[in-house]
């Protein structure tokens, strides 16, 4: 095997690899995975670039995956890797499927043809420049004005400023903008540790994961195939599978607290999000530390690879709550009640703004088991939500708060496409859905919200059916 990413041995002929034994090696110590029918033993290769998330494939066919998260050119890596091809014969794809596959990667180069990955940089420069003015009237707001309400006020636009500076992070580190990809993750520490207190690293390690694996759960127990964004027990649970796996947090034995929230989680949904923020400053901040991290993958990650720019991101960090600080004393003015309040109005107004959007984009939405997945196309159109205006949101609105995201689905699909073509690409995908007949979702801000406490009230109900027909394991 290529244990620790050790080149294969050369081989003297092409040896054939079965779907099945293919299959049987989906953990990071023991990762199979396919691209364009050539099989690679990538086991215990921590030290993949784009990190753990190359075992989120491991047992399956990785090739359209590969496609929207690389540039051209990066499968010659792959090459100390191969080990045989797959027998055509034993892969579970009929014609039809095969056409399907076909299709959707003849629009992706369609895309390329059409000039859809080229990024606007006037568009980016403005969208920076503005954001940036959000953060200089919250700032100033609190220098100078003495009005309690005004600075409360601020720190609602500063936690705006928050949501909106995830956006161009976001961007930045989906390689929206630029093709060296070194300016990327520059800018992205810029939006991100220093603007907001996030590291880069955590979020990559995080947010690959979610983008290769969307709403699966993990395969074994020791797989890493599982969409890290659903880790929400024992506060959420998004399905009955999920939601039965409290027994599995608390060594089998029941936990009345865990029951009383999965009961009542619909109730707890938007207290939860306004907390986010300060989760993931708590992650962000152990891991770029090295205080400890919230995965087996990001701690294997750190333990073999570490930061990619560690003086960078800490520096940036530090900045970040330097002037955090700052700004939530009132510049050293306000007594250290209004100090508290201020932090967690920006704080949690940032968590609600931040989650309300990419919490319509999945949540709710159908899940999976990493084993029996659909392909690249069904599973990223299955399982993801686009975001319409109505109910008094009009769509320019959504547009801007959204930043991108109200065309999730189409994002999922293609994630280095700059979200100022993702309207174009918009069409073509909604065309090509109802081409094959995939089911494409689509709600307004407060209808997919309905959607998606209509959906925890689901799982609660399932779940405490469940627990009465099963009874509590003591």
């Amino acid at each position: 095997m290529g244990k620790g990413g050790d080149a294969v041995p050369k081989q003297t002929s092409v040896k054939k690899i079965t779907w099945d034994e293919v299959k049987k090696h989906v953990t990071p110590d023991d990762a199979w995975v396919v691209h364009n029918n050539k099989v690679y033993d990538v086991s215990n290769w921590h030290e993949h670039p784009g990190g753990g998330v190359i075992f989120t494939h491991a047992g399956d066919d990785m090739t359209d995956i590969f496609a929207a998260f690389h540039a051209a050119g990066s499968q010659n890596l792959m090459k100390k890797f191969y080990i045989g091809d797959v027998v055509a014969s034993t892969m579970p794809k009929n014609e039809q499927q095969l056409a399907f596959e076909k299709g959707y990667r003849d629009l992706r180069s369609k895309l390329v043809l059409m000039g859809m990955y080229k990024s606007d940089k006037l568009f980016y420069v403005y969208k920076c420049l503005s954001n940036m003015c959000l953060w200089a009237a919250g700032m100033a707001g609190v220098y100078y004005s003495d009005n309690t309400m005004v600075h409360m006020g601020c720190a609602l636009l500063i936690g705006l400023f928050f949501q909106q500076s995830g956006w161009l992070a976001h961007d930045f580190l989906h390689h929206q903008v630029f093709r060296k990809r070194k300016y990327g993750d520059w800018a992205g520490v810029f939006w991100g540790n220093l603007m907001q207190g996030y590291s880069v690293q955590w979020w990559k390690n995080k947010h690959n994961g979610h983008h290769a694996v969307p709403n699966l759960h993990n395969s074994t127990a020791l797989s890493q195939d599982g969409d890290p964004d659903m880790d929400t027990m024992p506060l959420l649970a998004w399905s009955l599978k999920q939601a039965q796996s409290y027994r599995e947090l608390n060594e089998g034995k029941d936990s009345p607290t865990v029951r009383f929230l999965i009961r009542n989680q619909a109730l707890f949904y938007f207290p939860i999000l306004l907390l986010a923020r300060l989760s993931w400053m708590n992650e962000s901040f152990k891991m770029a530390f090295g205080l400890g991290a919230a995965s087996e993958n990001a701690a294997q990650e750190m333990k073999l690879k570490g930061l990619q720019y560690p003086i960078l991101e800490r520096v940036c960090i530090l900045l970040h709550y330097a002037w955090a600080f700052a700004v939530s004393s009132g510049y050293g003015t306000f007594g250290i009640g209004k100090s508290i309040a201020f932090f967690m109005v920006m704080t949690c107004s940032c968590g609600f703004f931040l989650a309300i959007v990419f919490g319509l984009g999945h949540n709710g939405m159908a899940t999976y088991d990493a084993d029996a997945r659909p392909d690249f196309w069904k599973l990223q159109v299955t399982t993801t939500r686009n975001i319409t205006g109505g109910h008094g949101f009009p769509q320019a609105f959504v547009d801007w708060f959204c930043g991108g995201l109200q065309y999730q689905v189409d994002h999922h699909l293609f994630p280095s496409l700059p979200r100022h073509n993702l309207k174009k690409t918009h069409a073509l995908v909604e065309s090509f859905c109802k081409e094959w007949g995939v089911k494409y979702h689509e709600a307004d801000l407060v209808e997919g919200t309905f959607e998606v406490l209509d959906h925890l009230n689901n799982v609660s109900n399932e779940f405490v059916l469940e627990f009465v027909k099963d009874g509590p394991t003591m």
